[in-house]
This record gives C-alpha cells, structure tokens and sequence, in this order.
C-alpha cells in the first residue's frame, strides 16, 4: 500500500564509530542501529520498507521523493546531520515521520520539518500511525501508553540491512535499567523495570544473524544486561547452549553495571557464553560524585577498590571498556589526574571520556534548569551544556583534553595493554578453553584464522598510516607480543588494539570544529 524508506543519519566522527580506521579492516561502520531493521519488521506486509544506513551507503534522495513516506531515527549526536536532511526532504516535498532518542527527548527539535513525531518506543506506536496513515487520518505525534511487552517483539528484519559492510551485529535481549542515575536517559525512554525477550526470540535472533548475515561479533545493545540477573542467568545459559551447539560461532560484547563484579556465577556464565568484552559505566573515582549522582552500584562492597572491582571481571578473561565522565558538581581540577591514575590501576585499555552532559527530560537537566546552570547553544564551544560548579569551563575543556591526550599517548595507550594482556592482567576463559580442548580441530582453525587476520591487519596498518613514529610504535608492539607471549589470539588483539589506537590518535586531532570543541566520547 505504501513505499517507507527508513533512515539513519550518518554520525559524527566519534569515540565509538572507528571512522578513521575501519577501513583498515575492510569494513563501513562498526555497528547497525537496532531501530531500522526493528521497524521494518514491525510493519504490516502490504507495505515495502527500503533500509538506508548513511553510515554505509548515501541518501538515495531520489527515492526519496518517490516514497509515500520517509522515516527518520537518530541519537543525540546525529541531531544535526537529521536537521539537515530533514531540510532536503522538506525541499522534495516529503512526507516525513521522525522518532528516536533525539527527539524523544525534545519533542519540538525539528518544528514544522517533521509531518508527525514517534516519542518513545515504537513497537505499538508505529504499527498505529501506519493504520492511521492507510485511513488519512494520522496524528502529528504518537506515543505509546504502554511499555513495549519484549516477549513480542519480531525478529528484525536483518536481511534488508548490508550487514557485510559492517564490523559488528547487533542483538537486544532486554530494555531498562532498575538504577537511577540522574544524568541517564535510559530510564526515562525505557524505565526502570529491565524487561526481557523469551530465550526462544533470542535464539531465532542469534540464528539470523549467523545463518543469514553471516556475522561473527554480535553487540548485545541492552544497555544495562544484569538490570535482572536471575532471568538473564537462565538466558545466558541458553545462549552457552546454542554456542556449544555450532562450535562457537559468534563472539559477543556487552554493557553491564558494575556490579556484575560481586555475581562469580554471572561472571562465568558470561565467560562460558563467550562475551568477551563488557563496556561497564565507571563514570569517577570520587566518591562524592558518585553519590551526587546516584551511582549507587558503583559504592557497593567497600571492601574492594572500583579498580579491585573491575580486575574481578578481567579474571574471567573478560575485557572491561570503561566510561567516565569528568564535570560533576563535587569534581575539583585534581579529578583529571585521579581519572588518569584509575584507567591505569583498573587496566582499562579503551576509556570513553566525557565531559557531564544535560540530556532534556533526565533529572540532572531538570535539576540544572532549576539552578540556571544549562547553556542553551545547540552546539557550544566549551563541548557540553553543564555549567560546572567545582571549577570553571575553560578549567573543564583544558583538563579534559589533557586526560585525552594522556590516556591516548601511544605508550600510556599500550602500557595498559601490556598490563592486562603480556603480565597477567586478563584471566583466561576457563569454561570456553576446556570446551576447545575437546574440538583440538577446531582451535587448530581458528589460531589460523587469527594469525592470517592479524598479518592482514599488521600489513595494512604499515602501508596505510603516515605518521613513521606510529609504524614504529605498532611494529615494536607485534614484535613484543611474539616474543612475549606469542599466542595467535593476543597478536590478533594487538593488532586490532593499533587499529582502535589509530582511530583515537586521529580523533584527537579533530574534536575542534569551528572553534568549538566535540565532545565525542
């Protein structure tokens, strides 16, 4: 009945997107959105849906003026590149339909350049406008009474996305966090109540993806996966299940609270599961911001250290990427150097930096209104809207760059490598290497598979980054590894540690744009 052409906007060079060394191993973007291939399973089989991922492929404009409708998600961060097109579509004469994070958080961004607005999740919403739309009789705004029952939720439609051209898959076992971390939007879009998919629906998911697309790292998007250990104990296990079943096909990352640290069972089903890597919120050392704002997971069990916390994990063979964010009301300048100090006890290789932002609707920006304390500028040159209270900005923006710089040195860089992969940092993944000494063929195949990648990898990284001290640094890192421990999965870490390392040195020559400083951490 109607033609939908869903988009998502390309994001601004970032922390996380790799943009700058991607290509080094062959790939477009690091992960697809969650939204696109979820919508296009939720609509109704008269339609047709075309999937347009501008982070992998341009805006067919074209098309777009042909579609009945055109649809729009995006994040914060791609705020300013969906103005822009929704401007273009405007001028097409489109019919446009926005929804997302972004303007779930403000609903009035995009003013007349959006035909109708999706606040909050979409399952029930979407399906409705669509009914809506069929009877010329849409709303201008849909939102949802009811959060989104998970157990019915469809399998997105993965085979509408070019899934090869991406560095990682994608998957969502659960929605909401039961913490109430006052800078956080997760709960305002998806509550408190962390609620979760049949094992059934992960498993046909978990098949999609290997069996259709073909992919063989998966991000698990759950923003908190612990939010209810008990159900997601009984999910792992299915998940360990499915993975003994095929020889381990997939590698898995993650996002989890910290105190995953203080659950042995969860941490050894996650290590049997094959989730090798957790991005968990650290956010500070100090103590006192943790409290301001409503860490409290992060203050439990004092008789360990947050760096004591984070090794617990790493014993499990588990890799720990930690966020931290500088700027709370209780930081004072010393908190550039604590930061420093504690990336470095706690291991942390990769550490996304931030300086505190006041996303609209969380309780911190309702709280910094309130204090008058909120910079309006859409994009500000001081890099965030929190008007600190410990310091002063310029004070904020010079320390936060210095923690970058320092945390992003290639020898700080690779010393926290060094300390958690060649000294003993990171256990070993006792339940998965007791399991491959049983399939010796199979282990044989994949240390092949990781050499042949890492040569790739090491080759590419020599002919293509100019800089002849960064060559240097990268070989002298292969070379220690072989004489080390010259283990073919450590030396395909390391390579893929100087790809990411590339990317971050790039980066940080960027983060100034017309005299105002990104805050892309």
């Amino acid at each position: 009945m109607a033609h939908i052409v869903l988009i998502n906007p390309r994001f601004e060079t970032s922390y996380w997107g790799m943009e700058h060394a991607l290509h080094l191993v062959g790939f477009k973007a690091n992960m697809p959105v969650a939204a696109l291939p979820l919508l296009a399973a939720l609509t109704p089989a008269e339609h047709s849906v075309t999937l347009i991922d501008e982070n992998v492929e341009p805006i067919d404009f074209n098309l777009c003026a042909r579609a009945d409708i055109v649809g729009l998600t995006g994040m914060t961060v791609q705020r300013f590149r969906m103005k822009e097109i929704l401007t273009e579509l405007k001028r097409l004469g489109c019919f446009t339909v926005v929804g997302g994070p972004w303007v779930t958080a403000q609903e009035d961004y995009f003013g007349a350049l959006a035909d109708v607005i999706v606040v909050g999740e979409a399952e029930l919403s979407w399906p409705k406008f669509l009914a809506d739309w069929s009877r010329k009789e849409h709303a201008c705004r849909y939102e949802q009474a009811d959060r989104t029952d998970m157990t019915k939720v469809p399998v997105p439609r993965h085979d509408l996305m070019k899934m090869r051209r991406y560095a990682l898959g994608t998957v969502q076992f659960s929605r909401g966090c039961p913490f109430t971390c006052e800078f956080c939007d997760i709960i305002v879009t998806f509550g408190r109540k962390p609620r979760i998919k049949t094992t059934e629906q992960i498993v046909k998911e978990l098949d999609a993806l290997h069996h259709a697309a073909k992919v063989k790292a998966v991000f698990i998007v759950d923003d908190n996966l612990i939010g209810n250990k008990k159900v997601i104990k009984g999910v792992l296990r299915e998940v360990v299940a499915w993975q003994k079943a095929r020889d381990y096909p997939l590698t898995f990352f993650t996002e989890a609270s910290l105190d995953l640290a203080d659950d042995e069972e969860l941490l050894e089903l996650m290590d049997e599961a094959n989730i090798r890597t957790v991005f968990v919120g650290i956010e500070t050392p100090n103590e006192d911001s943790l409290k301001e704002t409503r860490k409290i997971q992060n203050l439990r069990g004092h008789n360990r250290s947050i760096a004591e916390k984070v090794h617990a994990i790493q014993a499990h063979g588990i890799e720990v990427w930690g966020g931290m964010i500088l700027g709370f009301d209780n930081d004072r300048p010393d908190i550039f150097d604590r930061q420093v100090q504690m990336v470095k006890e706690a291991r942390v290789v990769h550490s996304s930096v931030g300086m505190l932002c006041a996303i609209p609707k969380t309780p911190l920006h309702v709280r910094l209104a309130n204090e008058g304390r909120l910079d309006r500028a859409d994009r500000t040159e001081y890099g965030t809207n929190v008007i600190p209270l410990g310091m002063d900005r310029d004070t904020l923006r010079e320390g936060y760059l210095r923690v970058l710089r320092e945390l992003y040195d290639a020898r700080n860089f690779f010393a926290r490598a060094d300390a958690l992969y060649l000294e003993g940092g990171i256990g070993k993944s006792k339940s998965r290497d007791g399991y491959f000494k049983k399939k010796p063929l199979r282990h044989v195949g994949m240390a092949a598979e990781a050499i042949l990648h890492s040569l790739y990898v090491f080759l590419k990284l020599q002919s293509a980054v100019r800089d002849p001290d960064l060559r240097r640094i990268y070989r002298q890192m292969t070379y220690k590894v072989l004489r080390r421990r010259p283990d073919p999965f450590i030396l395909q870490v390391y390579a893929l540690k100087s790809v990411a390392h590339y990317h971050y040195h790039r980066l940080l020559a960027t983060m100034m744009v017309d005299g105002h400083l990104i805050n892309m951490f």
